[in-house]
């Protein structure tokens, strides 16, 4: 589990487009991530 202050953990995801950016791509930049967690989901 993150807590405040922690470094976020190396990762990759898929972007709108289905390319993949990885955190390391944003290197010395700030970074906003936001998910749905019920995008792409039933109901």
């Amino acid at each position: 589990m993150l807590e405040v202050g922690n470094e976020a953990p190396k990762f990759s995801a898929l972007d709108q487009d289905g390319n993949t950016l990885s955190l390391a791509d944003f290197s010395g930049s700030w970074v906003l991530f936001w998910w749905y967690t019920k995008a792409s989901t039933p109901g």
